[in-house]
């Protein structure tokens, strides 16, 4: 062991935060022209500038999304960030369906299992109350479960949020 602690983790969802589902006359939703938007007109929601800003926040960034690998296949390159890290969904439907009864969101057990106890941030557009408990309850070292608008995407006061926590969160 080097003693050198880790980074915290930030699960990053793509749907919501980076793909904003706002009225169309708001400026995410004016699509830009993108060499990698291929065939999926939500790729054109895709603020590139995003890519910067998240690189620049004091985290290992991981991909916390049902995109699975098409995140890194055709997200990643809009942003310019390299490949990335994968929270990979168990398919347990009972587990599903109790969590969903008790008002839990289906990825809030997966991302408490994957920190390992990592001091982690998760970025998301369906977090609630009942999610912020579980995972304090549950997570042994620091969470920060923010949701974002998905109406607007991840915005400068999301950015500032998490960097702020991010930054004590390190120490």
């Amino acid at each position: 062991m080097t003693g050198v602690p880790q980074r915290p983790l930030l699960f990053l969802d793509v749907d919501g935060p980076l793909i904003p589902f706002g009225p169309g006359d708001h400026p995410a939703y004016r699509p830009a022209p993108s060499p990698h938007a291929g065939s999926n007109p939500l790729l054109a929601r895709i603020d590139p500038a995003h890519g910067p800003r998240l690189r620049a926040l004091p985290c290992e960034l991981v991909w916390a999304t049902t995109w699975m690998d098409d995140a890194n296949e055709c997200v990643a390159p809009i942003l310019g960030l390299p490949r990335l890290p994968m929270v990979s969904w168990p398919h347990d439907p009972a587990a599903e369906e109790r969590d969903q009864r008790h008002g839990l969101h289906w990825k809030t057990r997966a991302l408490v299992a994957w920190a390992a106890g990592r001091p982690f941030a998760w970025v998301d557009d369906e977090i609630t109350g009942r999610d912020r408990a579980w995972v304090a309850a549950r997570h042994p070292g620091p969470a920060l479960a923010h949701r974002v608008d998905p109406g607007r995407g991840i915005t400068n006061a999301d950015y500032r949020a998490l960097g702020e926590w991010l930054r004590a969160a390190v120490g």
